[in-house]
């Protein structure tokens, strides 16, 4: 439970600062790797992020969480981007990534498969509603899931490149 309050305690000095740079605060996680604990800021825009807005970023937000002081123990920051198969989680996410290609994969099978690649419609507190695509894309038959079957969300990343 600590890393998450220690999560969106730096969300909260985060977003102020993503607001005034024009970028959005994809997720932040505080998570132990070995023997370190990362603070990971996981930022986007409009066109993707580039090393010097991870910069941009990191130079005054280390001078805010020095500051703020919101993590007792040491940690590792790392700034960058969430990357093309990024994880949807939050309401924000999801809002972001209508009309948008997805996986799914799911803890149980549905009908022998685990995993689906969907076009995301929309989603509600309990559920995504979305639909099956064809080769092309094209959409097929509709389809929903509920969060609470589904291991995780994620943008489609196998586009080719």
């Amino acid at each position: 439970m600590e890393k998450n309050n220690t999560a969106n305690r730096v969300r909260k000095l985060a977003q102020p600062l993503c607001d005034e740079q024009g970028l959005f605060l994809w997720d932040v996680r505080f998570e132990k790797e070995g023997s370190s604990w990362f603070l990971k800021v996981l930022i986007d825009k409009d066109g993707g992020v580039s090393m010097d807005d991870c910069e941009n970023f990191t130079r005054p937000f280390n001078k805010i969480l020095d500051e703020e002081d919101p993590i007792s123990q040491s940690y590792v920051l790392e700034v960058g981007s969430p990357g093309l198969g990024r994880e949807l989680k939050r309401p924000e996410h999801f809002e972001a990534c209508i009309n948008d290609l997805i996986r799914v994969k799911l803890i149980r099978p549905r009908d022998g498969e685990r995993e689906f690649i969907v076009g995301l419609d929309s989603y509600d507190k309990e559920k995504i509603y979305c639909h099956l695509a064809d080769d092309e894309g094209n959409p097929l038959d509709p389809i929903e899931f509920e969060f609470s079957e589904c291991a995780y969300i994620k943008l489609y990343d196998d586009y080719d490149l």
